[in-house]
Parts: structure tokens; sequence; C-alpha cells
């Protein structure tokens, strides 16, 4: 097993980082210029006055935060407008926050944009990393080295090739392929049930990135869709169009090896069970599993997408539009093909992996 598993694995490692180092940016990302300079400060006082008709009330009133920050080596204290308006942080006496100054004629100007949120979130990545090991043990240990390669692949790698002027799906594709080379081998270790989870993986993400590449072009999608999206494509010159694509690519990956390591394990329990079983029984008692599997996992793909673009669908919803005019926007058209076409992968995936694990376990004692 150990054998065909390396047969298969070592040819695919070899063109996946063959891609990697074609595709590899040889300079970093150029940086926007900003003239706005960013510190950290602690607020330590609120002088809060009554406001005018002309000026906005509706977070932190009207008035001042005295900030104590780091400014050229010394700590200073500067006097700040209260921060107001749509998204503005509300601020109190204590609070962390952000200012970011910018200069001007009669020199800075401080404005409170954010709060600083560092001890927070490594209190939440602790109770979570805790949480994974005590529960999965050595398996979990293993799980969150794998989340860690995802991470260093998406940030070392797929980030910086397309800042660098890639094509996004591709990259996306050869990130993908890397992240489930490792990953899967490093979870589930060096078996022909991961072999078999790989290639059913490795072979939807390819029909995934097709499938995307057909929809995005026949809805005319540009993967423009709020002001976020217009600024990485203004900004750094990225396709935006291809940026969809790579999204689509990379949030099918998660949902892919889930559905075809339950699928490859699936197939080999069974024939554990009973070991005369043959290609048609095996095949027929995975796919019952990955109907089942799939018929929760879709419900999950779309209102996971639902849910990260649900501002955006309130909007227009509101706008009492008609349902033919809400559902053919841009914004939801491409959320639907982000959930069809991840849909279409994940349905693709069962029984192609189901019937590459009953096949192989037929064959190999």
């Amino acid at each position: 097993m150990r054998r065909l598993s390396l047969a298969v694995v070592l040819p695919l490692a070899v063109v996946t980082l063959a891609a990697v180092v074609w595709l590899w940016p040889s300079d970093g990302p150029d940086r926007a210029d900003s003239a706005a300079e960013e510190f950290a400060g602690l607020v330590t006082g609120l002088d809060r006055q009554p406001c005018t008709e002309e000026l906005s009330d509706d977070v932190n009133g009207c008035g001042t935060a005295t900030v104590e920050l780091t400014e050229d080596g010394q700590t200073r204290e500067r006097d700040v407008p209260l921060p107001n308006g749509a998204g503005a942080p509300r601020v109190a006496e204590g609070d962390q926050v952000v200012l970011i100054a910018t200069p001007g004629p009669d020199g800075a100007s401080y404005t409170i944009v954010d709060h600083r949120r560092g001890s927070q979130m490594w209190v939440l990545a602790i109770a979570f990393a805790l949480a994974v090991v005590a529960f999965g043990r050595w398996r979990g240990l293993l799980a969150l080295g794998g989340l860690a390669v995802t991470f260093g692949v998406l940030l070392a790698f797929v980030v910086p090739a397309i800042l660098a002027g890639e094509s996004p799906l591709l990259v996306a594709v050869v990130g993908s392929a890397l992240i489930a080379l490792v990953v899967l081998y490093l979870t589930h270790g060096l078996t022909l049930s991961t072999t078999v989870a790989l290639v059913g993986t490795l072979g939807s993400l390819a029909l995934t990135g097709l499938l995307g590449y057909g929809a995005v072009a026949a809805l005319h999608l540009t993967g423009v869709t709020d002001d976020l999206s217009a600024s990485v494509g203004d900004t750094y010159g990225v396709d935006t169009a291809g940026l969809l694509l790579a999204g689509i690519v990379i949030g099918s990956l998660g949902v892919l090896d889930d559905v075809t390591i339950t699928q490859a394990a699936t197939v080999a329990e069974v024939k554990q069970a009973d070991p005369s079983y043959g290609f048609r029984q095996l095949y027929r008692a995975g796919s019952r599993v990955g109907r089942a599997h799939v018929a929760s996992v879709v419900n999950t793909i779309v209102l996971a997408y639902a849910g990260s673009s649900l501002p955006l669908v309130i909007l227009i919803v509101a706008s009492n539009d008609s349902l033919g005019g809400v559902v053919t926007n841009q914004v939801i058209a491409q959320e639907i093909v982000r959930s069809a076409v991840a849909t279409l992968g994940l349905v693709a995936a069962v029984p192609m992996t189901t019937a590459l694990a009953a096949l192989t376990l037929t064959r190999v004692r």
C-alpha cells in the first residue's frame, strides 16, 4: 500500500512543487504609498461636549478623547476628536485604540480608527488550540500543524503570487494542491485511504476551477461588488474576476478534503468489515454514506456564503426590487455562482473518490 501510495504521490508532488517554483514571486508586492502613519494608543480620558446640529453624534457623541501614545520614542498625550459615523469604534476610558496621523499644514491630525485586539485574539487562539488538542490529542495536534501549513501557504505563496501579477486561478489551484498534499498526509498519515482522498480532492478541485471559469465568463461577473474588491483591483492591478475564481477554489478545498477523506475511510471500513465485498458492493455502500454527507454539506456551503455577504444581501433585498432583479444582481449572482460551483465540485468528488477507493481496495491486498 505504501509503495502504491508513493507511486501516485511522488509525481503529483513533483508537478506541484515545480509549479510553485515557477509561480513563486521574485519580488515582494508593491506597497501602496500612504500619507497616514499608524500609532497604538491608550484612552486616558474623555471630554464629552454637546453636539451642534451639523455634527453626527450617533456613536460617541461630540468632544475629545485624551490618548496616550508613543511618538518618536517619547510618550505623549494627544487630544483627538471622538469618532462618529458608520463603523466608528465606541471608545471608553482605558481602551487600547489604533490611531492614524495625517500630516497637514498646521501639523499632524490624529484620528481614532479602531480598537487594538491583540490580547483578546491570543486568548481566543489559545482556547481554540487547547480545545482541539484536548479532544483530538495527537491527531488534534497534527490538525493544528496542518492549519499552520495552510496559513503559511496562503500568506507566503498564494497572496504574494497574486499581487505579483500571476493568474489568481492558477495560483489558487497550485496553492490548494500544495495544501492538500501536505495537510492530508500530515493529518491522516501515509495510507492508501489518504492517497485515494488526495486524488479525489485534486480531481474535484480541477473540475471546480473549470466550472467556475465557465460560470464567471458566461454570467459576465467582474468580481467587483464593494469598495474593498474595487480597491484591490485599482491599487494592486489584481484581476478581480480571477480573484473571485481563486476564492471559489480555495473555499471549496476545505469542504472537499472533508468529503473525500470520509468517503475513502468509509469504503476502507466496509471492506475491512466484510472482505468478501467486491467493487459494486463497496461502491454502493460508500455512495449511500456520500449522499447523506452531501445532502448536509450543501446546506453548509450555501449558508456559509450567504452569511459572509449578509449585509449586502440585506441592502439589495431592502431596495424592494423584484425577485428576478435581486437574483440577477451581480452581488447575489456572484454568491450563487460560489455556492453552485462548489456544490458541483462536491457532488463530483463523492462518486469519484468512492469509485477509486472501491477499485483500489479490491485490487490491493
